[in-house]
């Protein structure tokens, strides 16, 4: 399984400060939760790859 293959799985996804000045990338779905705790910068980095990607998601789609 790849970053390509498809799945039926639904998930929520919140994102937002913590209260210790970290980013906080909220995942759940299916019983299960998933926090992950960026610093600012590696989030600005998380942001620019996810833009990049989408930009080049949106070329592929024309």
């Amino acid at each position: 399984m790849g970053i390509d293959t498809e799945r039926d799985i639904e998930a929520n996804l919140q994102i937002g400060p913590t209260d210790k000045g970290m980013v906080r990338l909220f995942v759940e779905g299916d019983g299960v939760e998933i926090p992950m705790d960026f610093t600012p910068d590696e989030a600005r980095e998380i942001a620019e790859e996810i833009m990049a990607a989408a930009s080049r998601a949106g070329k592929k789609g024309r």
